[in-house]
């Protein structure tokens, strides 16, 4: 027996709060919650002789780009040639050594627990200020940062 416009027009104030209590879909495109094992993580050597490890890449579910990654930076060392900027905003937290970071011509010098922050847009750059390795954690967070190589 088809049913007919109006009869299904007069089930719909019946079938939405059903509706609105089925469990949503995933978005595949987002990442998943979880856990990132440090120990599990592939280390990468860059041309500069840093050594990078990826920790997660993608887009938070309410949309912005995330990329946190740890670096270790040997003595006068920088991930960029130059300083920089993009749309996305990033922080460096400290884990040891002592990282010069300039935003804006500014220079601040970070030592083991210190956090830098620039904002989208700010122009920026890092190094290596100390005689030792240095290693920070990298968070960028924003348009664009999922896509960050």
């Amino acid at each position: 027996m088809p049913l007919t416009r109006r009869e299904i027009c007069a089930l719909l104030p019946a079938l939405l709060p059903l509706a609105a209590q089925m469990p949503a879909h995933a978005d595949e495109s987002v990442l998943p919650s979880g856990a990132f094992q440090f120990d599990q993580l592939p280390l990468h050597i860059a041309n500069n002789n840093a050594q990078i490890r990826m920790i997660m890449r993608g887009k938070l579910a309410t949309g912005e780009g995330i990329e946190v990654h740890e670096t270790t930076l040997p003595p006068g060392g920088a991930p960029t040639a130059t300083t920089h900027h993009h749309r996305h905003s990033e922080m460096w937290l400290v884990r040891a050594g002592n990282i010069e970071l300039t935003v804006n011509g500014k220079t601040y010098s970070l030592s083991a627990g210190s956090l830098g922050f620039a904002r989208s847009n700010d122009e920026h750059g890092i190094r290596n200020s100390g005689s030792t390795p240095a290693t920070y954690f990298l968070i960028a967070v924003g348009p664009g940062a999922e896509l960050q190589t």
